[in-house]
């Protein structure tokens, strides 16, 4: 029922109001981009300017005349407003304009449901659609009275309107407990993760930032991704190794879009608790873009939302090809430490252009306590020097005259504690400082 689309365009007319004193207000470009994303044919974009929204009809009376008429000069199908809509408006709207008539919320869950895949995504569209649909349900019963009484036609009391109404809040009360069986399995999943010591790494950002293009061009994967908004729904994991690190799980996420409508943040927390979980965040922004700080401003409120905010990022700005002659360079804070990173996910998975400083970023970020020293090893300490190399910890190694060995290692700590503790070695014995005579080999 709420999947089936039709497979041409349908010929529709935007309205797009500028209200400074409402919070209500959006991006007429991004507006054109979502409604040709969801596969509408814009045939003309209709703009004013209120103080405030118009109670009956959202715009006023004499916008409400050059609508009607332009609606029937291009015989338009579909009448789209860049503002929320109440139900009440729609109605009157769509009784003046003779057409259906779709606010923004509408618009962005039409988009969801063409993109959503998976049964869980699936099962989050719908029932961000059923809570918007609830509200809505008048306009196409208002003619249907009680049922009436006679010979088959006696029934339960109800209108149909109540009668949908019930049937509705069933199906609400059914997906949300699949979604919290889903919501449940997920948090197995991360608890694993977290007993086997697997950080996971988390991608977001404003919808169209080539989120999934990089995240395909470090994994290998083949995430659908394409240029337009809200390309990626359903979220993916893949598992890569960095060096220093070892296994880290990578994330995938829905891009966020400004004033992302309350009911999709809702229905897709299952999904968003990937983000929140997260032990680091790849803030991927589109540095091209002319609205970068207003997009960088947007995805920190969803954060927010979601209780995402306090989670450590790293900033990726992507499609520096956009940007002339630019190479990619990491940015770091007072400290040292990597706050962002610019590179072209479009490069990088051609030839691999800034993947090193984005796994060095990463791993800079990811392990705090870095070991980094000369150790000394005494021949009966095989066993352990194994080990080292099994970790590819080992980055040269020298040899003295009494049979011990120096290995200057790199690896982080708690891995070479871990090592310890199973060999019974102090590591403070093996911190004796440089031997003499020793011969330096390189590995």
């Amino acid at each position: 029922m709420f999947f089936e689309r039709p497979d041409s365009g349908e010929l529709a007319v935007l309205v797009h109001l500028e209200l400074p004193r409402h919070a209500g207000t959006h991006d007429p470009r991004e507006f054109e981009e979502l409604v040709l994303s969801a596969g509408g044919d814009p045939a003309e974009m209709l703009s004013g300017q209120r103080s405030a929204p118009h109670a009956k009809y959202f715009v006023g009376t004499g916008k409400l005349e050059e609508l009607e008429a332009l609606v029937r000069e291009l015989d338009a199908e579909l009448v789209i407003f860049n503002h929320d809509l109440s139900p009440s408006q729609e109605r009157n709207l769509e009784k003046v304009l003779e057409c259906r008539v779709l606010d923004r919320t509408g618009l962005i869950l039409d988009i969801f449901a063409q993109r959503a895949r998976t049964h869980e995504g699936k099962l989050q569209v719908e029932l961000a659609q059923l809570e918007h649909m609830s509200t809505r349900l008048v306009r196409g019963w208002t003619h249907l009275e009680r049922q009436k009484g006679g010979i088959g036609l006696r029934g339960p009391g109800e209108t149909q309107l109540e009668t949908d109404r019930r049937l509705l809040r069933a199906r609400i009360k059914t997906i949300s407990k699949r979604l919290e069986k889903v919501r449940r399995q997920r948090e197995q999943g991360r608890r694993a993760r977290s007993r086997a010591d697997i950080s996971t790494v988390s991608l977001v950002g404003y919808t169209n930032a080539g989120k999934s293009t990089l995240f395909n061009a470090i994994t290998g994967a083949s995430v659908y991704a394409e240029d337009q908004l809200f390309a990626t729904l359903d979220p993916t994991m893949r598992r890569i190794g960095l060096p220093d690190v070892g296994p880290v799980i990578l994330a995938d996420t829905v891009g966020f879009i400004s004033n992302l409508p309350h009911r999709l943040v809702e229905s897709f927390r299952a999904t968003l608790e990937e983000a929140a979980s997260a032990d680091l965040l790849l803030h991927i922004i589109d540095a091209a873009a002319d609205e970068r700080l207003r997009n960088i401003e947007q995805v920190g409120l969803v954060l927010e939302e979601i209780g995402a905010h306090e989670i450590p990022q790293l900033l990726i700005y992507n499609k520096i090809d956009l940007m002339g002659d630019m190479s990619p360079r990491i940015d770091r804070d007072d400290q040292g430490r990597p706050v962002a990173v610019w590179l072209s996910a479009q490069r990088l998975a051609e030839n691999g252009a800034g993947l090193d400083l984005l796994f060095e970023a990463l791993a800079e970020l990811l392990t705090d306590d870095i070991f980094h020293e000369t150790i000394r090893l005494h021949a009966s300490m095989g066993s352990l020097r194994a080990r080292l190399y099994r970790q590819n910890a080992v980055l040269n190694e020298g040899y003295g005259n009494d049979g011990t060995c120096d290995l200057e290692i790199r690896l982080p700590k708690v891995d070479l504690m871990r090592m310890l503790s199973a060999e019974d070695v102090a590591l403070d014995k093996l911190l004796t400082g440089p031997v003499s005579d020793i011969q330096q080999l390189a590995i």
